[in-house]
């Protein structure tokens, strides 16, 4: 089984900047994609940004593009997200996922807390 731990939320003000960092353990794969989304209060799950094996190819919803910026260091089986010019509607619980056979996010973090304040 692997699992998946986010730290690095917090509360911040608007035009802030936090880095989200999600650590992998357990169950090992040699190639696996990684990807964070994110939940705001009465909302639907929302892709944030994905970034492949080789840390390559990256590809962010256009409402995080610019702002926001995804790494990975597969030696410590390490993603992060580094959020700059945070704005308030960025507040929500944001969750790293693990797509280790290309078949889709199977593994899931708890979640970590953004909240931008205005």
């Amino acid at each position: 089984q692997v699992q998946l731990v986010e730290s690095g939320g917090g509360l911040v003000q608007a035009g802030g900047s936090l880095r989200l960092s999600c650590a992998a353990s357990g169950r090992t794969f040699s190639i696996y994609d990684m990807a964070w989304f994110r939940q705001a209060p009465g909302k639907e799950r929302e892709f944030v940004v994905d970034i492949r094996w080789s840390g390559g190819n990256t590809y962010y919803a256009d409402s995080v593009k610019g702002r926001f910026t995804i790494s990975r260091d597969n030696a410590k089986d390490t993603v992060y997200l580094q959020m700059n010019s945070l704005k308030p509607e960025d507040t929500a619980v944001y969750y790293c996922a693990m797509d280790p056979t290309g078949g889709g996010y199977r593994y899931w973090g708890q979640g970590t807390q953004v909240t931008v304040s205005s």
